[in-house]
C-alpha cells in the first residue's frame, strides 16, 4: 500500500483463542524491509505464545472482561471451578452468568461498579473460592480491562483446621488433661490448654475428695465461680446443694441476718424466723464470692463457724451445728488488707487452707484460641447462622490482653456473631476498643507469641500492628509512607489487605 512518499508492505493476522477468532494483529512494513517485518511477527508470535503459557499453566483461575463485563478470555483452571469450558462463555457478559447460576457473584461487576479492587467469597458445592477483581487502566486513567483471579481455598481451610486439632494433642501430659479441657457445668464449659490453667483445674479435682476450706484467688471474670462448680461436682457432696453468694452484692446491714439467718423480732419487719445461707447448704457447699467486701463483725463470725461448725441466728438463744464446706474467693490483696485493718487474719488463715490462683486470660494464652472457637460455635448455634474469624482477625484476638478475662471473651464472641455482616468476621468487625488496646500495648509482646502462630503470621501480625500505630500518629497516607520510607501505593496495598481504615 502506498502512504505519503513511502511504500508499505501490511500483513494482518488473525488472533485466535480455543479457535474462536477475538481479534486481529496488522504489521506495517517498509517495504524495502522484509527482514524487518519477519523479526517483528516472529517476537510478537513468541510473546504471544509465553503470555498463554502463562495464563494457561496458573495454579489461579483467571479470567478477562472488558468494561461492559464481556469475557474476552478465560484460562483451564477457571473453567475447571465452575465446570464449563471456554467456548460456553467467551463473548457473553457476567451478569448473564450470574442470572444462568453457573456463579453465584461477580467480582468483575463489582469492579466495574466501583474502579476497585474486589474480593468475594464463592460457594461451589463443597468448595470455597476467594475470587479478586483487579481493574485495569489506560494511560488516561480509563478503565480498559477487569481482570478476575480465583483461588480455591477448600484444602488451605481443611489443612488449617487438622493443624489446630493436632496442636491440641500435642504432648502426652495434655493427653491425659484431655477431659479437664471441656467439663460442662451448667451449660458452662473449661477450656484449659496451658499449663497454669491445667495446674488450677489439677489441684480443683485433687481437694474435692477432702472437706478442707478453700481459698480461690483471681481477676474478675476468670471463672472463680466455674472452680467451686467443679470442686463440688467431684466431692461426695455432689448430691447436695451449692449456695452462692456475693459477698459484695448484699447490703452490710443485712448480710448477717442473709448468712446465718433471723428469729422473729431480730429486726423491725422481721414478722417470723428465716433460715440462712448456712443452713440452706447444709451437707453441701457456700462459695462465698468476694470474701473481701465482707464486714468486720460478719467475718467474726464466720469464723466462728469454721472453728466449731455451728452457728448462731440473729436475735437466736441456741447455736445450731450444720455440715457446711466453705470455698470462698477474692480478686484483691486480702494481706494488704490485712495490714490496713480491713480483713482478719486469723479469718485469712482459716479460709486460705488450700490457696488455687485461676489465671487471667493474658496469662493462659494457649487458652485464647480454643476459647474463641468454643464460643463463636456455641453462640452461632444459638443464633442458627455460620461464622469463622479471618486470620487478620484471629491474630487481633490473640493479641487482645482480655481484661475483663472470660467474661469478656464471652461477650465479644456474641457480639461479633450478631453484629458481623457477613459469614467471615474480620478486622473491621472488631469492636475499636480490641484494636486501639492492642496499639496501646504495643501489639508486639516480645517472645510471648501464641504456639498457634508460625512466623510468616507473626511477622504479618507486627506490621499489621506498626500500620494501625501509623494511621494513629500521621493524618494521611503519604506521610505514613514517608516515615517508613516506602511508596504510598504500597501502603494503600497494605491498609486494605489489613482492613484498617
Amino acid at each position: 500500500m502506498q502512504f505519503a512518499d513511502k511504500r508499505l508492505l501490511l500483513r494482518i493476522s488473525p488472533v485466535l483463542t480455543d479457535n474462536v477468532l477475538v481479534g486481529a494483529v496488522c504489521v506495517f512494513c517498509e517495504s524495502d524491509s522484509p527482514e524487518a517485518m519477519a523479526r517483528k511477527i516472529s517476537d510478537y508470535h513468541n510473546l504471544t505464545c509465553e503470555l498463554d503459557a502463562i495464563i494457561e499453566s496458573s495454579s489461579d483461575g483467571l479470567c478477562i472482561c472488558d468494561t461492559q463485563g464481556k469475557i474476552i478470555r478465560i484460562n483451564r483452571t477457571s473453567a475447571r471451578f465452575y465446570n464449563i469450558s471456554a467456548k460456553e462463555v467467551i463473548g457473553r457478559t457476567v451478569t448473564e452468568l450470574v442470572e444462568q447460576g453457573l456463579i453465584d457473584r461477580s467480582a468483575a461487576s463489582e469492579v466495574i461498579k466501583s474502579g476497585k479492587v474486589c474480593n468475594i467469597l464463592q460457594q461451589r458445592g463443597t468448595r470455597k473460592l476467594i475470587a479478586t477483581g483487579t481493574p485495569v487502566y489506560d494511560s488516561a486513567g480509563n478503565l480498559l480491562r477487569v481482570v478476575v483471579s480465583e483461588r480455591d481455598i477448600t484444602e488451605i481451610d481443611v489443612l488449617q483446621r487438622e493443624l489446630e486439632e493436632q496442636q491440641a494433642m500435642k504432648n502426652q501430659f495434655r493427653l491425659q488433661m484431655l477431659n479437664l479441657q471441656k467439663i460442662s457445668l451448667s451449660g458452662r464449659q473449661l477450656i484449659a490448654r496451658s499449663p497454669s490453667m491445667l495446674k488450677a483445674l489439677s489441684q480443683a479435682l485433687k481437694v474435692s475428695g477432702v472437706s478442707s476450706s478453700v481459698l480461690v484467688f483471681g481477676e474478675s471474670g476468670v471463672g472463680k465461680g466455674v472452680i467451686a462448680d467443679l470442686i463440688h461436682k467431684n466431692s461426695d457432696r455432689a448430691e447436695k446443694p451449692i449456695i452462692k453468694i456475693n459477698c459484695g452484692a448484699i447490703p452490710e446491714s443485712l448480710i448477717e441476718s442473709e448468712l446465718f439467718g433471723y428469729e422473729k423480732g431480730a429486726f423491725t419487719g422481721a414478722q417470723g424466723s428465716k433460715p440462712g445461707y448456712f443452713e440452706m447448704a447444709d451437707g453441701g457447699l457456700l462459695f462465698l464470692d468476694e470474701i473481701a467486701e465482707l464486714p468486720l463483725a460478719s467475718q467474726v463470725k464466720l469464723l466462728r463457724f469454721l472453728e466449731d461448725g455451728r452457728i448462731m441466728r440473729l436475735e437466736g438463744t441456741e447455736p445450731k451445728t450444720v455440715d457446711v464446706r466453705v470455698i470462698a474467693a477474692t480478686h484483691r490483696d486480702l494481706e494488704e488488707m490485712i495490714e490496713q485493718g480491713e480483713f482478719r487474719l486469723d479469718l485469712y488463715y482459716r479460709l486460705n487452707v488450700i490457696p488455687i490462683h485461676v489465671p487471667a486470660v493474658r496469662e493462659r494464652k494457649d487458652c485464647i484460641l480454643p476459647m474463641l472457637h468454643h464460643y463463636l460455635n456455641h453462640f452461632c448455634e444459638q443464633a442458627n447462622v455460620r461464622k469463622r474469624l479471618t486470620r487478620a482477625a484471629t491474630d487481633a484476638l490473640l493479641n487482645y490482653s482480655y481484661p475483663g478475662n472470660v467474661r469478656e471473651l464471652m461477650n465479644l464472641c456474641e457480639r461479633l456473631v450478631v453484629m458481623s455482616e457477613s459469614e467471615l468476621i474480620d478486622l473491621p468487625d472488631l469492636p475499636s476498643h480490641v484494636l486501639s488496646r492492642i496499639v496501646q500495648q504495643g501489639a508486639v509482646p516480645g517472645d510471648d507469641w501464641p504456639e498457634q502462630m508460625s512466623l510468616q503470621q507473626i511477622v504479618e501480625s507486627v506490621e499489621r500492628a506498626v500500620l494501625f500505630r501509623g494511621v494513629q500518629r500521621h493524618k494521611n497516607q503519604a506521610r505514613l509512607a514517608e516515615a517508613l520510607n516506602v511508596n504510598q501505593s504500597t501502603i494503600t496495598r497494605k491498609l486494605k489487605r489489613y482492613g484498617i481504615r
